[in-house]
């Protein structure tokens, strides 16, 4: 009987180690515990990113920075971002609201190249780069680092889609945040008054006949030398659609800016031209053909004073951002203001940014969103 108990406990001894061992053997290839997760990014790659993240770089998806800034409501994670994203921060809401942006490295970047050495002194736990640039890809995993692809048109130049899923892809990214709960909570609460705001646009601007809608032509790039603008397959297509206008200039089909001549703008001769803050350009400039040799004079546009700046929030608001839904309030305002005579943009940005990212804007602060200055389009596209 002693023997058959021995054996019975030796059993048993036996069948604990062995659970006990499986256990701690799973426990050790859990990502999670390991200290890492996995994100699907927009380029549908899976990147195994760490739980703990402390330094961040943004490459060529220009917008993010200001997204991430409000999205933590701070910049002190963000070690590297882009020259056009740091120009267009000094210029800008960012720079004063956060301060500590400025403190992030650029000279890692020239133009699009990114040089790996200047990049690794940075010793970022992950990096944003733009999901359509395979070779920056290449360079980044390359190099071992965790690389995180953004796209900025995947939703057809959709701003309130890319927005959201922005927001979404960063609430994953960020899931083992110590605050992910206040994230997540500013995530949803962005997209749903992002939903609210084009959705109540759409609404009042459906009623609009074709022929009352206003034709409109964006100004993306000018100088002396060079005129851009959208064409169906850019922002400024989207803009339009979503407010109820008519590019004028949907019938180029080029993707991204595309180049066109103040011949063409006279043949279009539209009703309205809205100038971003990715030129130098202001109203003025067109008012008094104070660059190159261009005459606008006899544009519908200049001669009934219909030319306006877009607003600069936390960045240029022309591509989608964290101010992308009171920016459509604004163009749908200037562009319709009988219809949308109830809206106030003072108030609505300044209960936008409290009550969604818990940041407070002075008067002062939001009239300079709707008064940009024109050194945010210094870049190195000029």
């Amino acid at each position: 009987m002693k023997k058959i108990l021995s054996l019975a406990l030796a059993i048993i001894m036996c069948l604990t180690f062995f659970a006990c061992a499986n256990k701690s053997s799973d426990t050790i290839v859990t990502n999670e515990e390991a200290g890492t997760h996995i994100v699907v990014d927009h380029g549908g790659n899976e990147v195994k990113v760490p739980n703990k993240i402390e330094r961040i770089v943004v490459t060529d998806i220009f917008p993010i920075p200001a997204v991430l800034s409000v999205f933590f409501n701070s910049a002190d994670k963000i070690v590297g971002i882009a020259p056009t994203s740091m120009s267009a921060a000094k210029n800008s809401l960012l720079s004063h609201i956060y301060p500590e942006i400025l403190n992030a490295k650029t000279d890692f970047m020239s133009g699009n190249v990114i040089n790996v050495e200047e990049l690794m002194k940075l010793n970022p736990d992950v990096v944003f780069y733009s999901e359509n640039n395979n070779e920056q890809k290449e360079v980044l995993t390359n190099a071992g680092f965790c690389a995180i692809g953004i796209s900025a048109n995947g939703w057809g130049y959709n701003c309130i889609e890319t927005l959201n899923n922005w927001l979404k892809t960063l609430t994953e990214v960020f899931k083992y945040s110590d605050d992910i709960q206040v994230l997540s909570d500013r995530s949803d609460k962005a997209q749903t008054k992002s939903t609210s705001i084009y959705n109540l646009i759409k609404d009042r601007t459906s009623k609009i006949s074709e022929d009352e809608k206003k034709n409109v032509f964006f100004l993306f790039q000018y100088n002396d030398s060079m005129m851009l603008t959208s064409g169906k397959n850019f922002f400024g297509q989207w803009w339009a659609d979503a407010i109820g206008c008519k590019n004028v200039a949907e019938e180029l089909e080029k993707d991204n800016s595309v180049a066109t001549n103040l011949e063409q703008v006279y043949v279009w001769n539209p009703d309205m031209i809205f100038i971003t803050n990715f030129t130098t350009a202001l109203p003025k400039d067109l008012y008094e053909n104070t660059i190159g040799n261009y005459d606008w004079s006899e544009v519908k546009a200049v001669k009934n004073k219909d030319v306006y700046k877009l607003p600069l929030g936390m960045y240029r608001t022309y591509t989608p951002g964290i101010d992308t839904p009171i920016t459509l309030l604004w163009f749908a305002k200037t562009a319709y203001p009988e219809l949308f005579s109830d809206i106030d943009l003072v108030k609505e940005t300044r209960e936008f940014y409290k009550d969604i990212f818990d940041v407070n804007l002075s008067d002062e602060q939001i009239k300079n969103i709707f008064n940009p200055d024109a050194n945010a389009g210094r870049t190195y596209f000029n």
